[in-house]
């Protein structure tokens, strides 16, 4: 009960951020392929997912394409009524479908202004005061879901992760990547997508690939991104602790050093991503936790 699922370039398709995190957040199996969202090859890539045109798109286990982040949250719920996608309260499953319905349709100003970017900040934006209403809607939409509906001991809007988190994850990186004003309590929330280690893969996956230019931010200056400080770790050589890559179970033929140990991988790719943030990965640290 595997889904293909289709995603563009991770550093900057928030569509897709949300896309993936429906399935990695609650555990739904899937296979992700990416499609060519800036080399040219998006409309060859989903040519056998008609009538998709953008990315996100999924494939399910039966065969059916579905697009759109909206119809495929619903897909997926309806497949998946165990998987917690929404919350279990009526109310509070009414009031986060309508905070997704909002975000889906609205924000322009935001989205325009302030497109998705997970290198760094951009220094010196002054939002416009579109961009400040949006801001200030948002707000109002979060205070309200935790006042009714959160927790003391969750980040979360509704208490447990759900579809509205989900679906705001790209507002919260939108708020650290442009420095955007917010009260403290936004702010906190904004930190939880940032720390949360599902989004630190998708963006520790994302830095794999180099842009020049970077596209949307026109050659501003970029300063470190603001979410959890990464362990240092760094390519080597060889020989590893392990025999065994971490994720696939493969020979190791890569390696890296954490805190002075050496762990192998097997291949370049898993090990450069778990050198951009070590602490995302659990196979890996729970590998160092038995292991070092």
């Amino acid at each position: 009960m595997t889904y293909d699922l289709y995603i563009g370039d991770r550093t900057f398709s928030s569509w897709s951020l949300r896309g993936w995190l429906m399935f990695e957040a609650f555990n739904i199996p899937y296979r992700a392929h990416l499609a060519g969202l800036y080399s040219g090859t998006l409309k060859k890539d989903l040519a056998e997912l008609a009538p998709a045109r953008f990315v996100p798109v999924m494939k399910t286990p039966d065969g059916i394409p579905v697009g759109d982040t909206l119809a495929m949250a619903e897909t997926l719920a309806e497949r998946h009524p165990d998987a917690g996608l929404w919350p279990a309260d009526p109310a509070a499953r009414a009031l986060a479908r309508w905070l997704v319905a909002e975000m889906h349709s609205g924000f322009g100003a935001l989205r325009g202004d302030c497109p998705m970017q997970l290198l760094g900040v951009v220094d010196g934006f002054e939002p416009s005061a579109e961009v400040l209403a949006d801001l200030a809607r948002i707000e109002d939409l979060w205070t309200i879901a935790r006042a009714k509906f959160g927790r003391n001991d969750s980040p979360w809007l509704f208490g447990d992760y759900s579809l509205a988190d989900v679906f705001y994850a790209p507002v919260a990186a939108r708020i650290a990547g442009f420095g955007l004003p917010v009260s403290a309590e936004a702010q906190a929330y904004a930190a939880a997508h940032l720390a949360d280690p599902a989004f630190r893969r998708w963006r520790a996956i994302g830095l794999l690939k180099s842009y020049d230019p970077v596209p949307y931010i026109d050659g501003l200056p970029l300063s470190d991104w603001p979410g959890p400080a990464p362990l240092t770790a760094d390519a080597c050589d060889g020989p590893s602790i392990n025999d065994a890559c971490p994720y696939s179970g493969d020979p190791v033929t890569d390696f890296l050093s954490l805190n002075g140990q050496v762990w192998g991988f097997c291949n370049p790719g898993c090990r450069d991503k778990t050198v951009n943030d070590p602490e995302a990965w659990p196979a890996f640290m729970n590998m160092v936790a038995q292991k070092g």
